[in-house]
């Protein structure tokens, strides 16, 4: 059986190669089925109530107005720290950016529903970059300097409405840029002819994409939710830094995301997230 420095490897491989990679049993089932809970009782929902999944909580009146792709303003519960600091999560993202010194993002939770005619807002399918594309400097190098990740929390399908991405212009973006008119969208490319490649994974697996990756999320055309936990690390600058993402996860806040209008986290939670040795620091509160 190949340990896990040989695991990580190969996935670093694979990753520079297409753009993403999925990596199998980043953390436990009993901690995503722990945040899928919570999230449930973020919304005032019950996993049995399906009809019930397609009303908003009571203050949330707007919720199906502005987060029509399932994204959740669900920020600092205890369940998505543990996952935030769940060991082998940490250590991907140090062996694709070669840096152990890193800060963890203050991300959302997806809870994509099935799409319904009636409630056209959350049937959205994009393909997207995550960076402006309109200046790079080739051959590039991989990771190009921004990675993003999404935890799967339950299974999903491919046609659950989750990650889909584009590999065959990652693989060749040079030459897809130079074969674009001098007007092309830098955030959305033209992907007539390519393939859309939807990403099916199980709980617990994590998926980490470059930004230069055509990527998005497809209409979920299942009966299930699509349940997924943003997760991203990069570099961590000067501890001097950290104060606003203290000042967030101690206040439960989001210092550059939509808000909860109710307060939820706050009021249902005794004080903020319990860290462990290595959440200090990739929060920023202690040093590397």
């Amino acid at each position: 059986m190949k340990d896990q420095s040989t695991e990580l490897s190969l996935y670093s491989e694979f990753f520079r190669n297409n753009g993403y990679v999925l990596v199998k049993n980043a953390v436990p089932k009993a901690l995503c089925d722990k945040a899928i809970s919570r999230m449930f009782a973020f919304m005032g929902q019950s996993p049995d109530d399906r009809d019930g999944w397609y009303e908003p909580a009571a203050g949330m009146d707007g919720y199906f107005e502005d987060q029509e792709r399932g994204m959740l303003p669900f920020f600092h519960d205890q369940s998505l720290w543990d996952i935030r600091m769940y060991p082998r999560v940490y250590d991907i993202f140090a062996e694709l950016l070669g840096e152990r010194k890193l800060w963890v993002s203050l991300d959302r939770v997806n809870m994509k529903l099935p799409k319904r005619e009636n409630k056209g807002q959350l049937n959205a399918n994009f393909i997207h970059w995550d960076t402006d594309t309109s200046n790079l400097k080739f051959p590039l190098t991989i990771p190009s300097g921004g990675l993003q990740g999404v935890l799967y929390l339950a299974d999903t399908f491919a046609d659950q409405g989750g990650f889909q991405c584009v590999p065959d212009i990652f693989r060749d973006l040079e030459g897809y840029i130079k074969r674009q008119p001098a007007n092309r969208d830098p955030r959305v490319p033209d992907i007539t002819g390519y393939d859309v490649m939807p990403i099916p994974g199980e709980a617990g697996d994590l998926l980490i994409w470059d930004v230069l990756l055509p990527h998005g999320n497809g209409e979920n055309l299942s009966d299930d939710i699509r349940f997924a936990q943003y997760i991203t690390m990069h570099p961590a600058p000067p501890v001097s830094h950290a104060k606003s993402r203290i000042d967030s996860w101690r206040n439960y806040s989001s210092t550059f995301l939509p808000e909860d209008p109710r307060g939820w986290e706050r009021t249902h939670n005794d004080g903020p997230a319990q860290l462990t040795e290595l959440g200090w620091k990739l929060l920023g509160i202690d040093s590397w």
